[in-house]
């Protein structure tokens, strides 16, 4: 993806669109617990595993604030952040979002031949942890399974293994997709194991990747914000 000093997509201004959800979601689980998504395992380890307080959470969450203003501050001597981006990455990121599902449906029904029904996911949750639990899943799982584990599987494909740039995308991302359908799977708030579920979210992370890859790490959070918000809360 373009690093330039005054790219759209540079590291500054990504940041910058997507820490406010973050700081909402880091905020919004202290109301949803003990429900949390299921690649949050910062939360995860500061809370059930290390049994921190409220208290102590909200400091945790002031030191983040802190780190991310440093953090600011030292990208922005050699980045540019670019205000102009915001709205059309809101834009284009609800775009995606209301087209994914009709696209993969499409693909499941008429290419793959596989029924597109979705189990049931965090059914029985109020619409507050509906919300928080989209927010999260568009912060934390493109975190890992986009800008982590996408990123870092390209990286070895074609540096390590030295195979075709292309060969090494591609096998990236289909890999990545794959452990993130699985992880939905996981219990103890994953879905039954079903081909239909899981085809959907493999392609779902396919959809994912690419706007990663080619539109930039916000535009990939932010569509899967807003699908998730779109078929948890608003449908």
């Amino acid at each position: 993806m373009p690093a330039a000093a005054d790219n759209p997509r540079n590291l500054l201004t990504s940041l910058i669109l997507v820490f406010p959800l973050f700081l909402i979601y880091q905020v919004g689980v202290l109301f949803t617990l003990p429900m949390l998504n299921g690649a949050d395992f910062v939360t995860t380890l500061l809370i059930r595993t290390f049994g921190l307080t409220r208290t102590g959470y909200l400091g945790f969450l002031g030191g983040v604030l802190v780190l991310f203003l440093m953090t600011v501050m030292a990208l922005g001597r050699r980045q540019r952040f670019n205000r102009s981006v915001v709205v059309p990455v809101l834009l284009e990121s609800v775009v995606w979002a209301l087209t994914m599902g009709s696209l993969i449906v499409f693909v499941m029904t008429k290419v793959l031949g596989i029924s597109p029904r979705l189990a049931g996911g965090i059914e029985g949750q109020g619409l507050l942890a509906r919300f928080v639990m989209s927010l999260g899943a568009g912060v934390y799982e493109e975190t890992v399974f986009r800008l982590g584990l996408l990123s870092s599987l390209a990286f070895v494909l074609e540096k390590l293994v030295r195979i075709a740039r292309w060969a090494a995308l591609l096998g990236a991302l289909l890999l990545s997709s794959a452990v993130f359908s699985a992880m939905h799977h996981l219990p103890p708030y994953g879905d039954p194991l079903a081909i239909g579920p899981f085809v959907f979210r493999v392609l779902a992370g396919i959809f994912f990747g690419l706007l990663f890859w080619r539109r930039g790490f916000a535009v990939a959070v932010y569509t899967h914000a807003f699908y998730d918000i779109f078929v948890l809360v608003i449908r």
